[in-house]
């Protein structure tokens, strides 16, 4: 049904992306397709890391961990952002062409009244990305 997943992740709140990452590996493990975790970080230093390669080594090790724990196939895409917060759904739309996804599980939160004014990264991800897309709430 689907060739390959790709899995937007935060590693500063990886406690709410719990279910999205389940649903994730379920779905890659019942189709025996890969997952590619996309990880979007700024070139400044951060808490996640000093500089874009310590960034990568901790989203790469995320991603082997996951395939351990879940006995998935897996593998991790870092992008670098000029300023994530304004940027990151285009560069995640940008980054589901480079990794060849053909869809994408995405944690997402319950919708509240801001979501009226400003929409989510996961609305916004669902309303123009070439892929399907799951939003997993929780």
């Amino acid at each position: 049904m689907f060739n390959r997943i790709m899995t937007p992740v935060d590693l500063a709140h990886r406690p709410k992306m719990e279910r999205g990452l389940k649903c994730s590996a379920d779905l890659a493990r019942t189709y025996g397709i890969p997952v590619v975790y996309v990880g979007v970080t700024a070139s400044t230093p951060g808490a996640l890391g000093h500089t874009p390669e310590e960034y990568r080594e901790k989203l790469e090790e995320f991603a082997r961990e996951e395939a351990s724990a879940e006995g998935i196939q897996t593998s991790a895409h870092m992008v670098v952002s000029h300023d994530p917060t304004t940027d990151l759904d285009d560069v995640l739309l940008k980054a589901l062409d480079q990794v060849g996804a053909d869809l994408v599980v995405m944690s997402s939160h319950v919708p509240g009244l801001t979501d009226y004014i400003w929409p989510s990264n996961g609305g916004k991800i669902a309303a123009h990305a070439s892929a399907s897309v799951m939003l997993v709430r929780g």
